[in-house]
């Protein structure tokens, strides 16, 4: 992993926070370890096509999530939704370079989030499936901690 991309993407991280009117909206995580990422997907329509105009997030988890996450709501910007959908983790995460086997997970996340944001127009209400968190309301803080009081504990540290 290239740690000079990582610094950058964390010192200059791109579209963090929830979007109110979004058009889509796609959570992932493991209640068990503590990672969640959500990405809220806002469409246009330009030269006849209906393409993302912006994309945010939020981000339960280590700097790689957090970097990924910011980096893929870059990359996926102008493209259709069937062009997002074919991309994978891998390049979701190119501009950090190769990921360390333990990292891959992060890409994987931002990578189902997007899928969960983009399928969630074609599924019927509350037909998520898991890992894909199904309740979108209410912030990724209140999806961690509902889905705690079921499945154990859990322990946040916010830090600055």
């Amino acid at each position: 992993m290239d740690e000079a991309a990582l610094q950058q993407a964390l010192t200059d991280t791109q579209n963090l926070g929830e979007m109110p009117d979004a058009d889509a909206v796609g959570t992932v995580g493991s209640p068990d370890c503590g990672d969640m990422v959500r990405l809220w997907i806002k469409y246009k329509e330009k030269d006849g096509r209906k393409v993302i105009d912006k994309a945010s997030f939020q981000s339960f988890g280590c700097q790689t999530a957090i970097a990924v996450a910011s980096i893929a709501t870059e990359l996926i910007r102008g493209k259709t939704k069937e062009e997002a959908l074919s991309m994978s983790a891998e390049e979701l995460s190119k501009p950090l370079g190769p990921l360390p086997p333990m990292k891959i997970h992060c890409g994987q996340m931002v990578e189902g989030a997007l899928r969960a944001a983009l399928e969630a127009e074609n599924k019927p209400a509350g037909a998520a499936a898991s890992p894909v968190v199904s309740d979108q309301s209410g912030t990724l803080a209140d999806a961690l901690s509902a889905a705690g009081k079921t499945q154990g504990k859990i322990k946040i540290v916010l830090t600055s």
